[in-house]
């Protein structure tokens, strides 16, 4: 499908600023060039590039690129090349060339990490920025300019299908997280932030009416945003919800008055695809710049709406000039030539994924069996007996939009017969749980593998919800729309993905994990997800018990390294562990509308006084480590904090040091995390670690003013590795530029 020419009243637009005698193909180069020695800044050469443009090609830098018959392609196009919007061959004008990526890049075969959730339960933003980097790379190596990998949607509750593209259900960690993530990312390509805002929910995502207080909206699901914006993010995703009953591609109140307004975001904004952009004008005049990946509303109805006058024609090039001057600038600060394809899966990749999933894994029990914990595994084993059904199965993760194809992977069986060479392992997919048992009994070590896969959680690509008006005027009404939308439905019962319908794991399973732990009391549980799993009627009878996430192509041969004691389990959990999916908020994966408040997670079992199965932070390690807090600065901009730590072991251990405030004037205090570091001693080792704090959680927002000032109450400050059970032991939190006195948390006052 060609663009429709624009004929129409000519845009008035500025004189071309510069030297204008470069021959056309070049113009963009040039402008990259300029802006790079100094001699033009971004804004500049984004004018003179718009000087140059047709009308014809000013529209075009506002929608995809691509027919919108291509739509039933998409799928199968994604993998294969980037998607571009606004590319420019007469002036060299690349465009945005996207490519997805939250857990790799999606084109081509290259490196499959750990999912999101899975990285955040490494809680080491040092390590989630050597991720952004390899995956950025690698996106420029495959052809794109553009990566939508930085996901820091919260996790409101663990039943959302897309759980394991984002970081937990901490603002805190989960904005520190995501700007690592985007730092890394830019050093090689632009860096997309998504989705904007309030997404956490798959199967009605896009018709779901989002009411939130501005206090739950600027104070709990908008920071994190905030903190990847001030990281340099070039854009924004917009997401397909509706906050307060409006679609976010028109949402003017987020998308321009806080957004750009409030924050001072310069780059632009994408609206999520096909179904993302319900008014080509008003979501234009919104702040939503490029309708993806296709031309559908904005081709159709732009270029008639402009010659009608129904927009301002300032409006249009305000959009230009935001698209070509976040492209100019990232080009004219990035290296200009593009990578090998050899860094693509590259040895120096594979080993960070090794890493990481390695770093991400979480020991949630280790009980005495005899005379020692029974992880790691004892020296001398023998044999080895691992069950279950995903024990041989290479399980990285939905097959929705995010997933990453690697060249090779290495499931938990292959990874645990490389790390024992000499140990006898026998398996069995456990669909017959009394062979299972059998086989079990015998081994001096059982190794159950359970959990999900890409049919219990993930995207859903097909709802029943979509507004099929984008795909022409013949479906804004009438029998093709009736029928496409029932198709719609029909399919989304079948598709794979979306939201769980439990937080349990498989029947299946747990009978399983039943039968096992009953012929051999030496079991270690593995758990494969996304997000939440709850174990009540099983976990009391399993002495050892690790989650190890969706851990990317070398997660089997990390899961091996700590079952063996090569390596240290290193994760920590980025949300709470319930014991009862009641101690949660109510979760309708059918819902049409939706209220967010600000208790979820640990800070709902807080409020309301529920004990967790395993607290927001928690991780075990092999090595004994203590902490003590020394003491601490802090003001309304934020602090630091100083914890000694020693190890107290003969091997070399890790763990998080994670600084927790709360108003203890209230009957339940709630923490709230302040900041985090992870630190790695040597055996009989002692540090100071000094933890940067983040004032927001203690902050309140006037919406009149929108200024920020201190959260009233009786503030303590407690330095802990999990989420703390009990204040005894805080400490005043005084917000003064100097050191603060330890009185205990009975003698806090307001400062």
């Amino acid at each position: 499908m060609k663009k429709t020419a624009v004929r129409h009243a000519a845009l008035t637009l500025e004189p071309a600023l510069g030297n204008t005698t470069t021959a056309d193909g070049g113009a963009y180069d040039e402008a990259v060039r300029a802006v790079r020695e100094g001699e033009l800044d971004a804004d500049e050469a984004a004018s003179q590039l718009i000087g140059r443009m047709t009308d014809q090609e000013i529209l075009g830098l506002l929608d995809g690129d691509s027919p919108r018959l291509l739509l039933p392609f998409i799928p199968i196009l994604l993998d294969r090349v980037p998607f571009v919007a606004g590319a420019v061959s007469r002036l060299g004008i690349p465009g945005v060339r996207f490519s997805d990526g939250g857990r790799g890049v999606v084109i081509g075969a290259c490196t499959a990490f750990p999912v999101t959730i899975a990285r955040a339960a490494t809680w080491d933003p040092s390590l989630e920025e050597r991720v952004g980097i390899a995956i950025g790379l690698e996106t420029r190596a495959r052809g794109a300019n553009y990566s939508a990998s930085v996901c820091v949607n919260l996790l409101r509750h663990p039943a959302w299908g897309r759980a394991q593209e984002c970081y937990g259900e901490d603002p805190v960690l989960t904005g520190r997280m995501g700007a690592a993530l985007t730092r890394g990312v830019r050093v090689n390509t632009m860096a997309c932030v998504k989705h904007f805002a309030l997404n956490s929910m798959e199967n009605e995502r896009f018709e779901v009416d989002v009411a939130v207080d501005e206090h739950s909206l600027h104070e709990v699901y908008l920071p994190h945003f905030k903190a990847v914006v001030d990281a340099g993010a070039d854009s924004v995703m917009s997401s397909y919800n509706r906050v307060r009953g409006e679609y976010m591609d028109v949402n003017r109140a987020l998308l321009t008055d806080v957004l750009r307004h409030e924050w001072g975001f310069t780059g632009f904004v994408s609206s999520d695809w096909v179904f993302g952009t319900h008014d080509a004008v008003v979501s234009l005049e919104a702040g939503m710049d490029v309708e993806m990946p296709l031309r559908l509303l904005r081709a159709r109805e732009l270029p008639v709406a402009l010659r009608n006058g129904d927009f301002a024609r300032a409006t249009v090039l305000q959009s230009a000039h935001r698209i070509l001057r976040t492209c100019v600038q990232h080009a004219a600060t990035r290296e200009p030539s593009v990578p090998s394809r050899a860094v693509i899966a590259s040895a120096a990749h594979r080993a960070l994924a090794h890493e990481v999933a390695t770093e991400s894994i979480v020991l949630l029990k280790n009980e005495v069996v005899g005379a020692a914990p029974l992880l790691p595994l004892a020296p001398g084993t023998r044999h080895i007996a691992m069950i279950g059904r995903l024990a041989g199965r290479a399980n990285l993760g939905d097959h929705g939009s995010s997933r990453v194809r690697p060249p090779s992977t290495v499931s938990a069986l292959q990874g645990l017969r490389e790390a024992l060479p000499g140990v006898r392992i026998t398996t069995t997919n456990g669909r017959d749980e009394r062979r299972a048992a059998e086989l079990a009994a015998t081994p001096e070590t059982a190794i159950i593998v359970v959990g999900l896969d890409q049919h219990d959680e993930g995207e859903s690509v097909v709802t029943g919800g979509v507004d099929v008006g984008v795909l022409g005027r013949s479906f804004d009404s009438g029998p093709l729309r009736r029928l496409i939308i029932g198709f719609a439905h029909l399919a989304s019962r079948f598709v794979r993905g979306g939201d769980r319908s439990s937080l349990n794991l498989r029947p299946s399973d747990e009978r399983l994990i039943k039968a096992v732990v009953a012929a051999n009391p030496r079991t270690v549980v593995v758990i494969i997800s996304g997000s939440a799993i709850l174990g009540e009627t099983w976990q009391d009878r399993v002495p050892a018990l690790l989650l190890a996430w969706y851990g990317g192509m070398e997660g089997g041969r990390a899961l091996a390294s700590v079952l063996t004691g090569n390596e240290e389990p290193g994760g920590r959990l980025p949300f709470v562990l319930p014991t009862d999916a009641a101690h949660l908020p109510f979760f309708d994966s059918a819902a049409k509308s939706v209220v967010y408040d600000d208790r979820w997670g640990q800070r709902m079992l807080d409020g309301e006084g529920h004990r967790p199965a395993f607290p927001f932070g928690f991780g075990l390690g092999y090595a004994t480590i203590e902490h003590r807090l020394l003491g601490h600065t802090f003001n309304n901009t934020g602090g630091h904090a100083d914890v000694l730590v020693t190890n107290r072991s003969h091997r070399k251990g890790s763990t998080v040091i994670q600084i927790y405030a709360a108003d203890v004037s209230l009957r339940r205090p709630v923490a709230q995390l302040l900041g985090f570091q992870k630190v790695t001693l040597q055996p009989g080792a002692e540090t100071t670690v000094g933890v940067v704090l983040d004032a927001g959680p203690t902050l309140q927002r006037d919406p009149t003013t929108r200024r920020w000032s201190p959260r009233p109450g009786e503030w303590a400050l407690l330095a802990g590795q999990h989420s703390p059970n009990s204040w005894e032991n805080a400490v005043c939190l005084r917000r003064t530029e100097g050191s603060t006195h330890e009185e205990g948390a009975s003698d806090c006052r307001p400062a």
